[in-house]
């Protein structure tokens, strides 16, 4: 169902729009403001979006959204050091995005819960569509 836009008349264009004419609807602006996030809910997912701009916490959460992973499981896996591991699996706890259960001496790794766990199969389904020559195997279509 499309909403009817009130007619707020034409008004002077700024220089950096997009539109040929600057024209706003008021109405429309003043309801989708109102159901804006506010600022610190903004803040917060601009924090855990900025925390999968990163190669190797995107390859740590791949690896935990196959199984729960120890620390030096994660670090063999990836070949990286497990102090590097380490750090962004602190990053990614202070997030909620991982959770740790401990198991004697061993502390293991898994996606907080079944949000993380859609974000990240979304995210890797967008990515797919957008990008076709990319396979989930790794290789390119050239």
């Amino acid at each position: 169902m499309s909403a009817q836009l009130p007619d707020a008349g034409p008004q002077t264009r700024p220089q950096d729009a997009a539109c040929d004419v600057f024209h706003a609807h008021d109405g429309v602006v003043a309801d989708v403001r109102a159901r804006l996030m506010p600022q610190p809910l903004v803040a917060a997912l601009a924090e855990t979006f900025k925390a999968l701009g990163d190669p190797t916490r995107v390859r740590i959460l791949d690896a935990l959204s196959h199984t729960e992973l120890c620390v030096c499981d994660i670090a063999s896996l990836l070949q990286l050091g497990e102090s590097a591991v380490s750090h962004q699996l602190r990053l990614l706890r202070s997030l909620r995005l991982v959770r740790t259960r401990r198991e004697g001496r061993m502390v293991f790794y898994a996606l907080d819960d079944e949000h993380i766990t859609r974000l990240f199969a979304q995210g890797l389904e967008h990515v797919a569509e957008a990008w076709p020559g990319i396979r989930a195997s790794g290789t390119v279509d050239r």
